[in-house]
């Protein structure tokens, strides 16, 4: 026996199986009446503080209880050092210490209280607010503590700039799309906030903040590409007040008809909190009363965003259910027990109709000639459903016609597959949400320093879709578009194995997702691709058999992994993706899954506080609280089925 078949058989296999029912168990007892899972969606500190910014914006009557229990989250989540970061153990960001601490104060924190004062030195000793980004930059703008000269010239013109303009709205990201039109609108028309308390933070400037110019290159930046960019800024400043006013009168009125088609009722525009905030302040700033139906759903659809504990309340970014929804059911159909799988067909059942069928959405400008079929990640979003989100559906759904034969999701399936395929790009990547978003020179403008502009095809989502092609039964033999996504893969893998993360985090993430490809795919396990790549996940296992990796793997100057704190989340993934690899009787992989049974708390899940989900690289970072809910059940679950039988192929796309 060797000592990685003894190691693996040292996993005690009632254990194991009650470690699993307890997992499967937990899982049962938060599914939602209708069927279907949600978690929390959590994000940093800025989004629970623009929800109170926006309040005070409004002049909207004084919610004391929620602005208390808001204050007492953004006091917790405070760092040490007095800052606020962007994802746990982050060390510090201007952009979301500002608008913490603005929020605070709005609140009724007293400047001089002992966690404010060392929030302002901490600001102040890494150049103070002028520092912040875009966004903070523009809300300081909004009201009135800098000028507008701190902004970037983004004119509402822009709405009718032709198609082969260099910058034009389909060549953005669909978060950039709905965060911008509204936004352009704003911009132009500068309203102030109203502000009713006067609350200012002239405090966090180490120099006057009316005085604060345009803002610097970012790091991510072409210096010739920015300097150009600068040029037009300042020439667009110079011949602004002699736009002619009927062209501008009709380049609001196309924004704001570019808003209100894509409302989406309750769920709100592009169904993301930004959005969302600044469709409400378009409505506004137009005229329209609080009364005015769209500008009152757009405002309940930020409300139902909060979530409200005994204690503490904080905002969302957005909400999550379909993509929850379809990996808990993955879950449960790895644990296979009858109740388990009841409960995932019910979960299928839930998510069928939520497929967009009738709509094009805003993709389509790219790919005229293709149908809908995808789904959203939200409960609602039908002009921006995404790729990722539908591939899980498919395999999901196409698990359970292979249990037990079913016909209902034949349909569902054939048109999500259509729609996947008329979405690859011309490169044989996948992107989220568009195809061939790849105008990459756009990221150079002044107003994206956050360089999250676009949605160009990444490894994971590429990833994904081959892994539901594969599960599908095309071949690379018989499927073009699969042979053009592994070449994209052959081509992304980095030097030392592994492969980005653009929704996960990170190269933990992304290697995980590639790795299941390629076995669902039929790439042989001792493929140089494959090999290296499970090995680079052997190396970087901690000590205590788990894996992690955090949000400063995405930093410009990333040199390779840096440990980090092993997390459930990542370790399900890279226990996965071992399996997927044919290591089912690694030594790595038993410690991975054991490390997973002894971690396991009292409720039947794992506790994470760190951030393992991605949304824009060095500037947004999520933690969904049911990664840790969901994946180690998966993981252990496959471990177990995989032991227990004659051969140790993973036979899911995932």
């Amino acid at each position: 026996m060797t000592s990685d078949t003894a190691s693996a058989a040292a996993l005690d296999p009632r254990r194991l199986a009650t470690s699993i029912t307890r997992a499967s168990r937990a899982l049962h007892d938060v599914q939602q009446p209708d069927s279907h899972w949600v978690f929390e969606l959590e994000a940093d500190v800025t989004i629970p503080a623009e929800y109170v910014m926006m309040r005070h914006y409004f002049a909207e009557p004084v919610d004391a209880e929620i602005e208390a229990k808001i204050a007492k989250y953004l006091r917790r989540m405070q760092n040490g050092n007095g800052g606020w970061s962007l994802f746990y153990g982050h060390e510090f960001d201007m952009s979301a210490s500002v608008k913490a601490y603005y929020a605070l104060k709005m609140i009724g924190d007293s400047p001089d209280a002992p966690h404010m004062k060392k929030a302002r030195e901490a600001m102040l000793a890494r150049g103070g607010a002028s520092r912040a980004n875009v966004f903070t930059r523009i809300m300081l703008a909004l009201f009135g503590q800098v000028s507008w000269k701190a902004v970037p010239m983004m004119p509402v013109e822009i709405m009718l700039l032709p198609r082969w303009f260099p910058f034009h709205l389909t060549k953005v990201s669909y978060w950039a799309r709905t965060v911008i039109v509204p936004l352009l609108v704003l911009m132009t028309l500068k309203p102030r906030a109203k502000n009713p308390r006067g609350i200012g933070v002239r405090e966090l400037f180490l120099e006057d903040p009316q005085t604060v110019g345009p803002t610097p290159k970012a790091a991510h930046q072409s210096q010739l590409w920015f300097t150009s960019f600068d040029i037009i800024d300042r020439v667009l400043r110079i011949t602004d007040p002699f736009f002619p006013k009927g062209m501008r009168k009709r380049a609001i009125a196309k924004a704001e008809a570019f808003v209100t088609e894509r409302l989406n009722g309750i769920d709100g525009l592009g169904a993301i909190f930004p959005a969302m905030v600044n469709s409400i302040m378009m409505y506004d700033v137009l005229g329209y009363p609080p009364s005015d139906p769209n500008r009152a759903l757009a405002r309940e659809s930020v409300e139902r965003l909060l979530v409200i504990k005994d204690d503490e309340a904080y905002c969302q970014p957005c909400v999550s259910p379909v993509w929850d929804t379809a990996l808990a059911a993955h879950s449960m159909l790895e644990s296979g027990e009858a109740a388990d799988i009841e409960a995932a067909k019910a979960a299928l059942d839930w998510l069928l109709p939520r497929q967009v069928l009738d709509l094009k959405g805003d993709w389509a400008d790219k790919r005229p000639d293709v149908r809908p079929g995808g789904w959203a990640f939200q409960y609602n979003n039908a002009h921006y459903p995404d790729l990722d989100d539908t591939a899980v559906v498919v395999m999901a759904m196409d698990r359970v016609r292979r249990l037990d034969g079913t016909t209902k999701y034949d349909e569902a399936i054939a048109r999500a597959t259509e729609w996947i395929l008329g979405l690859q790009s011309e490169n044989g990547g996948w992107a989220a949400f568009d195809a061939d978003n790849l105008e990459y020179y756009l990221n150079n403008i002044p107003f994206a320093d956050h360089g999250a502009l676009l949605d160009p095809p990444t490894e994971d989502v590429t990833a994904r879709c081959l892994s539901m092609l594969a599960q599908l039964g095309d071949t690379l033999e018989t499927s073009e578009p699969m042979r053009r996504g592994v070449e994209y893969l052959r081509k992304t893998q980095l030097p030392d194995g592994s492969w980005f993360g653009r929704w996960g985090i990170n190269y933990v993430y992304g290697t995980w997702s590639v790795l299941c490809a390629l076995n669902a795919v039929g790439v042989p396990h001792d493929d140089p691709m494959i090999a290296k790549a499970a090995d680079w996940l052997e190396s970087i296992q901690n000590e205590d058999g788990g894996w992690g990796e955090d949000g400063n793997s995405y930093k410009l100057n990333y040199k390779g992994y840096e440990r980090a704190a092993t997390t459930a989340s990542q370790t399900a993934w890279a226990t996965l993706a071992l399996m997927a690899a044919g290591r089912v009787d690694n030594d790595a992989t038993q410690r991975g899954i054991d490390n997973l049974v002894q971690s396991q708390e009292a409720d039947g899940f794992w506790g994470e506080p760190y951030y393992t989900g991605g949304g824009f690289p060095r500037v947004f970072y999520l933690r969904y609280h049911g990664y840790s809910k969901f994946f180690p059940l998966w993981a252990m679950a496959r471990y177990r089925n995989l032991r227990s039988s004659n051969s140790r192929f993973v036979g899911a796309g995932m």
